[in-house]
């Protein structure tokens, strides 16, 4: 894969990610109207959070988006080294 479509699918990646950390924000503010950007990050502190199946899902998605972007730059960077 050329460098171009590899920052492509990096920016497209970061992107989904963004958008998927926004939208987790919003839902967590909906089980728990005093949520942080750290509750986000430790939902097993928070009951409300951590017991939400939605929740869970969602930040599963998040978690896979995550997956895939250091994915990709472990490939990247595996292929410049050969």
């Amino acid at each position: 894969m050329d460098a171009s479509a590899v920052q492509r699918i990096e920016a497209l990646l970061e992107q989904m990610i963004q958008q998927q950390e926004e939208k987790l924000f919003r839902l967590a503010h909906r089980f728990r109207s005093t949520a942080t950007i750290d509750d986000l990050r430790q939902p097993h502190d928070c009951p409300e959070l951590d017991e939400n199946p939605v929740f869970q899902f969602e930040d599963g998605l998040l978690a896979g988006l995550r997956s895939a972007l250091i994915a990709v730059r472990a490939e990247d960077r595996k292929a410049a080294e050969s």
